[in-house]
């Protein structure tokens, strides 16, 4: 039997929400007013516990949030409780399956060509290079695309990378012809692309734009690369301190914001800073930063990422005006990735806090904890937070972490047949 849509005049607003965290920044309900709309869940069975589950209008769990199995779920809940008004999935996992399921519901918002430049490489560079901001050069890949041809157009080194991936999943570097012609023997051209190798300071820029313009921004500058976390080397982070070199990073990467039409929402966004003093920009997504990047801005800033992006998917206003956010010094995080060989049991670790002073929280795996290289970026051998004076008192207090922290591991045997 269905019930009147919410968009009845009179009736509260009713919204769904794809889940797959399981901190605090699934606890959705903590960024709508009380009693102001209805929230529906899709979530993993992960994610769970995190939900508001006595408030939920219905809440769905499903063993994957793709499309086609959220689909069907979406449509039984309009027609329990009527049409919704919004559709929300925060994850990078998530926004084009947010976005179809929007186009089939009928409901506003982001559509998949737009989600799609936050998520194709070549379109994304396309869209900022048309802007004349400087991208790596970079093509497309087919069956009968060779390694010389590639060559000749690229230079070499060269990267080849999933059109839609993040976190350096599947990324292959080639640094000669041999190199590049075994990796292309090794993917599919079709979900590939390949550009040139840019040679810099990796840097990342995260934020919010509201009505076309910076509601928060923040730049920061890796230690490391999230290649080298999957290549099993720690990965860092610190904040640019307030100055020139900050405004000309964000700068550029409004710009190539602009590019892309991202008027209110969202974004990490990466880049490089050359020794030639240009800045190239990297790739971007339509959501807030991963790792450590959530919980450092909340603690130092006094933003909850999460919460202005849910708002800013919906069409909500801020949850705060952008003059309330504190401009907090130095500050920055440590990965640790899963300790190797894969899958391992943790014997030991060492924690930091009130070792290394910039330390102010850290997340270490349980002694028994066992490994198995699903973690990703939060359930790993080791996440530390960091703030001190200045950019300099962080970055050197982050190297210290990554030199000195250790988490040992024993191999588990798997047993035939596992």
């Amino acid at each position: 039997m269905s019930s009147t849509p919410s968009s009845t005049p009179g009736a509260l607003p009713t919204y769904l929400v794809l889940n797959r965290y399981d901190d605090e920044f699934g606890e959705y309900h903590r960024f709508v007013e009380p009693g102001s709309c209805r929230l529906a869940y899709v979530t993993l069975p992960y994610g769970l516990p995190v939900l508001d589950r006595e408030g939920a209008l219905d809440l769905v769990v499903a063993d994957d949030l793709e499309f086609e199995t959220v689909l069907p779920i979406a449509r039984r809940l309009v027609e329990r409780y009527g049409a919704f008004d919004g559709v929300v999935g925060l994850s990078e996992y998530d926004v084009l399956t947010a976005a179809r399921l929007r186009v089939e519901l009928e409901v506003p918002g982001w559509r998949p060509e737009f989600v799609t430049a936050f998520r194709d490489k070549p379109r994304m560079k396309e869209l900022v290079g048309d802007a004349g901001l400087r991208v790596p050069r970079f093509r497309d890949l087919d069956s009968g695309t060779t390694a010389e041809e590639i060559a000749g157009e690229l230079g070499l080194p060269v990267i080849l990378k999933p059109r839609d991936g993040w976190s350096s999943r599947g990324v292959v570097r080639a640094d000669d012809v041999p190199a590049l012609a075994r990796a292309l023997a090794e993917v599919d051209p079709a979900a590939y692309e390949c550009e040139e190798f840019i040679e810099g300071r990796v840097l990342h820029v995260d934020g919010i734009r509201r009505g076309g313009k910076p509601h928060f921004v923040s730049a920061s500058g890796y230690l490391n690369t999230c290649l080298d976390f999957l290549d099993g080397l720690p990965l860092g982070s610190v904040l640019l301190d307030p100055g020139p070199e900050r405004d000309w990073v964000t700068g550029f990467a409004d710009a190539c914001l602009e590019a892309l039409g991202l008027d209110d929402g969202p974004f990490h966004l990466e880049l490089f800073a050359t020794d030639q003093g240009e800045l190239v920009f990297l790739e971007v997504g339509l959501r807030p930063g991963g790792a450590e990047v959530g919980f450092v801005h909340r603690d130092l800033f006094g933003i909850d990422l999460f919460g202005e992006a849910f708002r800013a998917t919906l069409g909500l206003p801020p949850l705060r005006a952008a003059e309330e956010y504190d401009n907090t010094p130095g500050g920055g995080w440590v990965s640790v990735p899963e300790p190797r060989p894969l899958p391992c049991r943790v014997v030991s670790r060492t924690p930091l806090l009130g070792e290394v002073p910039e330390v102010y929280a850290e997340v270490l795996p349980d002694i028994g904890t066992v490994f198995d290289g699903t973690g990703g970026y939060d359930h790993i051998g080791g996440r530390f937070r960091l703030r001190g004076a200045d950019h300099a008192t962080v970055r050197a207090a982050a190297l210290t972490v990554m030199r000195t922290y250790r988490v040992d591991a024993e191999p588990v045997v798997q047993q035939q047949g596992d």
